[in-house]
């Protein structure tokens, strides 16, 4: 059952969400005894395709085609669709970015293969079959999924299985030319948007986020200082950004974006079901609230019962403390 990794590029860089997708791919192949390859769809460097050497895949097939310089659906969806048929690939693997949740599903409908999303670790076998994990009632618990086809597509859920970086190899790029035919132009893009923010959400591995108890957009500078100092993505409640406090872009929860990093600092935020939804699934939580019945406190790991600005600019005091101290 050999593997396929889509090795998303963005900018022509590889984020952490690939390279744990690449890792999940090497385990997984190593678990059925199996050949792993990678896809690469793009520009980029020699040493961003060494990055997938490191993980254990020596086989990158290579596209470059002008008509792929733009992420659209129906093309990525038709060039990787070739790749798995030519080759014989039955298990297709990526990360959960915006762009592979929109790919995903079309693939496993052209591939006629079973499609789980969002997995957690790698399978245990039981009875010859492979049975996965993922996260279901908005992280409330955990769903087991048995596939019944022999051909897969599986979404890594980010932040979910780290990165291996310790195999090497030679890396043996294979061309792949691939003509693109007129049913699948028809979408182009009008205009891409991106965030100024130099720590993407999705990839944060630490987030401070903040919430209607900062009373306004002009209180948010110690969330930006405390942020920057930690290495940390700032993020923020739905109705912070409702108020448009916040750009939306940094609104975390069940309608907003759905994080998992390994620390999440929630500030002045009570900890409604639909923002938990979002956020549960970090690794540690800590909370900040002078409400010491606030919600969120029975799912933090750390709380501190107080003012947020009494409590943080006393935190940040302690990690330029540490830090000056290093």
């Amino acid at each position: 059952m050999s593997v396929l990794v889509y090795a998303e590029l963005d900018s022509g860089r590889f984020k952490k969400a690939t390279l744990e997708a690449c890792s999940y791919g090497v385990a997984l192949a190593t678990m059925r005894n199996s050949d792993v390859a990678a896809i690469v769809i793009g520009e980029c460097h020699e040493s961003e395709l060494l990055q997938i050497v490191e993980c254990g895949i020596s086989k990158v097939f290579r596209v470059l085609d002008s008509h792929l310089e733009t992420f659209t659906t129906t093309k990525y969806i038709s060039v990787i669709q070739s790749i798995v048929r030519e080759n014989g690939f039955n298990t297709l693997i990526t990360s959960q970015s915006y762009n592979s949740k929109s790919i995903t599903p079309g693939l496993s409908i052209r591939l006629k293969s079973a499609f789980i999303s969002g997995v957690v670790g790698l399978p245990r076998i039981e009875d010859g079959k492979e049975i996965y994990q993922r996260m279901a009632f908005s992280g409330k618990g955990v769903e087991e999924v048995i596939a019944l086809l022999s051909d897969i597509v599986i979404s890594v859920k980010t932040n979910s299985f780290g990165v291996n970086k310790n195999k090497t190899g030679e890396l043996n790029v294979i061309p792949f030319n691939f003509s693109l035919s007129d049913d699948v132009n028809d979408i182009v893009p009008k205009e891409i948007i991106k965030t100024s923010s130099t720590i993407s959400l999705t990839d944060a591995e630490k987030v401070v986020s903040g919430g209607r108890g900062l009373k306004g957009p002009e209180n948010w500078g110690m969330i930006e200082e405390l942020a920057g100092l930690l290495g940390a993505a700032t993020a923020c409640s739905k109705p912070v950004a409702d108020v448009e406090w916040r750009p939306h872009h940094e609104h975390v929860g069940q309608t907003g974006i759905q994080i998992s990093p390994d620390l999440y600092i929630a500030i002045g935020i009570s900890g409604a079901i639909q923002h938990l939804a979002g956020v549960n699934s970090s690794k540690v939580i800590v909370v900040i609230n002078k409400d010491s019945e606030a919600p969120f406190f029975k799912s933090a790991d750390y709380g501190i019962v107080g003012d947020a600005f009494e409590v943080v600019p006393k935190l940040i005091n302690a990690v330029k403390k540490m830090k000056n101290s290093l």
